[in-house]
């Protein structure tokens, strides 16, 4: 039987004890994401801004956006997960987002957007939260 090379059984070793952290951090950005695709579906403006740094750029424009929509609009918001990369601290995410917007006027228009949306998310204590979002034209109210 040959030998194992020290350094081929430390990587083996380290690869295998970060699998777990990994697939638990991945399994959390794709909670927060259903997390946010619920609280939009739902209305919820408070709760969809609370996945948001309040320091991010243009997070006041994202805020009057997302209020003005979920007061005018009923929205339907569908999130796939195209790229998730980075570590147990910032990730990198690029999502299919898919937004049905319904006015509340009974004769208003139905509006359909998808977007490639590129998220940076950021772990804030034990939580994830976006750090940055483009575009943010996509949270815009229909004219």
């Amino acid at each position: 039987m040959p030998a194992i090379a020290p350094d081929l059984t430390r990587r083996t070793l380290l690869m295998a004890l970060a699998a777990p952290l990994l697939a638990t951090t991945e399994q959390e950005v794709l909670d927060l994401f259903t997390a946010l695709a619920s609280s939009l579906s739902e209305g919820n403006a408070l709760v969809f801004l609370g996945h948001f740094d309040h320091s991010m750029p243009d997070y006041n424009k994202l805020e009057r956006d997302i209020q003005a929509l979920t007061e005018q609009d009923e929205v339907v918001a569908a999130i796939d997960v195209i790229q998730n990369e980075g570590d147990d601290q910032t990730r990198k995410v690029e999502v299919d987002w898919l937004l049905q917007i319904r006015s509340r006027v009974e004769t208003g228009p139905l509006v359909r957007r998808r977007e490639m949306v590129k998220c940076r998310l950021q772990r804030e204590k034990k939580k994830w939260k976006v750090a940055s979002l483009e575009p943010l034209s996509l949270f815009a109210p229909p004219a």
